[in-house]
């Protein structure tokens, strides 16, 4: 009587360990809701931003610091007077909470508030033509 004796093949415990490794790279490499707005909103670090449409998208105006007047300020926001804003994000870092926005010139009649790396669509009711850095609540 022959008995062969049969060796486990190593080949089913290298496949599932690839098959594994696999699962982890795919999982690691698909953004998660929390990082995928950062990464997909063109506002630079330190920054506001505005856009004339949804989801970040259309014409947009940026400052990195306060402004009065967005039709006549340093930084002249060429749609402002005549287009509502859509959606904003606040990619600003340092010492202060969120930005308030206005819908008129030197800061009156605030509509909004967006804190630091945070932003989204807004109701896109009205124009905006102030905005400043503020230290308080955005609430």
């Amino acid at each position: 009587m022959h008995v062969s004796v049969r060796r486990p093949r190593r080949t089913a415990p290298l496949l599932a360990a690839l098959a594994v490794s696999a699962a982890v790279a795919t999982t690691l490499a698909l953004p998660t809701s929390a990082s995928a707005a950062p990464t997909a909103v063109d506002c630079a670090t330190g920054h506001i931003c505005f856009w004339t449409g949804a989801n970040f998208t259309g014409s947009k105006c940026s400052w990195d610091t306060a402004d009065p007047d967005w039709q006549s300020g340093d930084v002249r926001c060429s749609w402002a007077a005549t287009t509502n804003v859509k959606s904003v994000w606040n990619a600003g870092t340092g010492d202060f909470s969120g930005v308030a926005y206005y819908k008129g010139a030197n800061y009156s009649d605030r509509v909004g508030c967006t804190r630091q790396q945070q932003g989204g669509n807004l109701a896109g009711t009205y124009k905006v033509r102030s905005h400043k850095w503020i230290t308080g609540s955005c609430g």
